[in-house]
């Protein structure tokens, strides 16, 4: 890690970080539970600073305003007689142009709805020609590391170690795609612990200079900058609605037919077969294919939606937003004395609303706890799903990430910056505990939200936190 971190004297430590001097950065798009308050541990309400888009982002009003909108309309697709039926089928495959062209898919392109981003990469996994090798980077999350390396009987899978530079990466992809054919590469657009990413478009000309196809895990970089098939060159890219802002169970996987035509079908059951007899099966093409059973209509219509409010953004607008909220925490974070942040390659550009950290000496669940019960903030900790990656970073032990997007403001940003001050100042105010891995305030006297199904919240709370180092 790269510590970013100058000293800050105690008394400052109270004080309002000097990035809110500068101009304040409200909500470019509307979310869903922007004033949602939350319980602190000294018995006062705070307005949720919600720091972990890049795990789950909230919906969009225009999303929620959709799906209510369609609720009335759903029915069963794409067999149905009935009017709702044949609405709904309208509404589904309207979604899947619209999602096909937020990506700006290639005319011959096929977009498959899936559940999210491990999903669509497990499909491609399953539809690779049999004995085509592989090529993946060593810092992927597990979504674009696992389905490749679980592949057995199919091709063989080569993981490719980081150099220090992205240039040097760079140059260690050309010399490994020389050295042997592979069918696939497979790389991630920005990445979920640091933002950063390679240039994808320099990355497809070197593969598609060998025969090889690329595949981007978009999950972090649709959303956030967003992402074109056509310019980029690239031939498939996979993204989840949760993190684009309709968090309705939908994803996508988008580009070229030909594998997703005659490759193994993900599922097996109704909807993807012309034909079964007792003695054969004969499967659809792409999409529905890699379909079958219900699909889940709502939330196709939900990730269109999002992608139509994104895709009307002025030009450039997005990036602006999450540079001057990233520009601002980094600012911040480097008037502290103790904080640490993750970097992966020194000439890495225009990396996404993803910022890691360290402080040293200090578990990350201990201040991720803290921040949550004494500032009604919250971020991530762990790692992330891309364990090869912090312990590449020098993280093994898990980091803190702070993730924004549309509906963050300045606000948030600055109130995480005073509460790491205060922290490293002060400490804790309350006590806590580690109870099954997970950092607890002792006897926590916070109130439950009053929504039905939290009863056994207090209960179940410790254990679905048990495995929090390794997400």
């Amino acid at each position: 890690m790269t510590a970013t971190a100058e000293h800050a004297s105690c008394a400052e430590v109270d004080a309002v970080p000097t990035s809110s001097t500068r101009e304040p950065v409200a909500a470019l798009l509307p979310v869903v539970g922007a004033d949602t308050t939350v319980p602190l541990v000294d018995g006062t309400q705070r307005t949720y600073a919600n720091l972990d888009y890049a795990a789950s982002a909230p919906a969009l009003e225009a999303v929620a305003a959709r799906v209510t909108e369609v609720l009335p309309l759903y029915a069963s697709v794409h067999r149905g007689a009935g009017y709702l039926s044949q609405v709904s089928t309208a509404l589904y495959e309207s979604a899947r142009q619209t999602i096909a062209r937020f990506v700006d898919a290639r005319p011959d392109d096929v977009a498959i709805v899936t559940r999210n981003t491990t999903d669509s990469l497990n499909l491609l996994a399953g539809v690779v020609p049999d004995g085509g090798r592989v090529l993946v980077l060593d810092i992927e999350h597990h979504a674009n590391l696992l389905p490749w390396v679980e592949q057995s009987g199919r091709g063989a899978t080569t993981i490719l170690p980081i150099a220090s530079t992205v240039a040097g990466t760079l140059d260690a992809l050309r010399d490994e795609l020389a050295r042997q054919p592979y069918a696939l590469l497979t790389l991630t657009g920005a990445s979920n612990v640091t933002g950063e990413g390679l240039p994808v478009e320099e990355v497809v000309a070197l593969a598609h200079a060998v025969g090889t196809r690329v595949a981007v895990d978009g999950a972090q970089l649709v959303p956030h900058r967003g992402f074109s098939l056509a310019r980029t060159g690239a031939d498939y890219v996979a993204f989840s609605g949760h993190k684009t802002y309709a968090p309705f169970g939908a994803g996508a996987l988008v580009g070229r037919r030909d594998w997703l035509d005659t490759g193994t079908p993900h599922l097996a059951g109704g909807g993807a077969v012309r034909d079964v007899r007792a003695d054969r099966t004969v499967w659809q093409p792409a999409p529905a294919r890699h379909e079958a059973g219900s699909p889940n209509v709502l939330g196709a219509i939900a990730l269109a939606e999002a992608c139509d409010r994104l895709a009307a953004l002025p030009a450039g607008t997005l990036a602006a937003h999450e540079d001057a909220l990233r520009t601002r925490l980094l600012d911040g974070l480097a008037t502290i004395d103790g904080v640490e942040v993750a970097r992966i390659w020194p000439d890495s550009a225009d990396p996404v609303g993803v910022l890691t950290f360290t402080v040293p000496g200090h578990d990350p669940g201990l201040v991720a706890a803290y921040l949550s019960a004494e500032h009604g903030i919250g971020v991530r900790d762990g790692r992330f799903c891309a364990h090869p990656l912090l312990a590449h970073l020098g993280a093994s032990g898990g980091a803190i990430r702070a993730s924004v997007g549309v509906g963050t403001t300045s606000e948030a940003v600055d109130r995480l910056v005073v509460a790491l001050r205060q922290y490293l100042a002060h400490g804790p105010s309350s006590r806590y505990e580690v109870v099954d891995a997970c950092w607890t305030v002792v006897d926590d006297t916070r109130p439950l939200v009053q929504v039905h199904g939290l009863d056994a919240l207090a209960a179940t709370a410790a254990a679905a936190c048990g495995p929090a180092l390794d997400d």
